[in-house]
């Protein structure tokens, strides 16, 4: 079992790292192994509507990350996508990133858990956190919780430590993640797969 953490700041070892050092340390005192994959210090742009991905299977824009994080999605059993809060959002670099992985290899993220961080010196978490969720919710992705928003506060490197709730709600999302995907392993090994989604109508509220 692999969970991929997913960097979304522009700075590789920056705040957003080492919280996810953390939560990666938390998942393999659960026996969960984990990697951390930094999208870069920039993301070349959001996706463009061009529909090259349906033909080529990956997105056109090969010079970034992104057609990596597609390749590593695929052999992994869960994701939690973390980003520095910018101005009350999430990073650009985020945003773009998903919108073009979600949308050409959106199958191989579907159906595993998905979890988001949001790290911030100050305000603007919860609006991060709801921005995050929708690639999920889209996807047939199974919203991992805890117990309070995923949000930690850390100005500067290591500054998250002087954040005893935000280290205990990435505690208990790192132990949720790995009883969820365990559930869903044992599952699979009693024959329960996931549904088969249904994609037969779509509406365009102009014609």
């Amino acid at each position: 079992m692999k969970v991929l953490l997913v960097n979304t700041s522009p700075k590789e070892k920056g705040s957003t790292y080492h919280v996810l050092e953390f939560i990666a340390q938390k998942l393999s005192e659960n026996g969960v192994e984990s990697e951390i994959f930094w999208t870069g210090q920039s993301v070349l742009g959001g996706c463009r509507g061009c529909m090259g991905c349906r033909k080529t299977g990956k997105c056109i824009i090969d010079d970034d990350a992104v057609n990596t994080l597609a390749q590593k999605a695929n052999e992994a059993d869960g994701f939690i996508f973390a980003s520095p809060v910018h101005y009350a959002a999430a990073s650009g670099n985020l945003t773009a990133a998903l919108d073009r992985v979600f949308y050409s290899a959106a199958k191989n993220f579907a159906f595993k858990p998905g979890a988001a961080v949001a790290v911030a010196r100050r305000a603007g978490c919860s609006a991060t956190l709801d921005q995050i969720h929708k690639y999920f919710s889209i996807n047939s992705m199974p919203i991992v919780p805890s117990t309070y928003w995923n949000m930690i506060h850390s100005s500067k490197p290591g500054d998250y430590v002087n954040d005893p709730e935000g280290m205990q709600t990435m505690t208990n999302l790192a132990n949720n993640m790995a009883w969820m995907i365990r559930c869903i392993e044992a599952a699979k090994e009693q024959g329960i797969e996931h549904p088969v989604a249904i994609k037969e109508v779509r509406t365009d509220f102009n014609s």
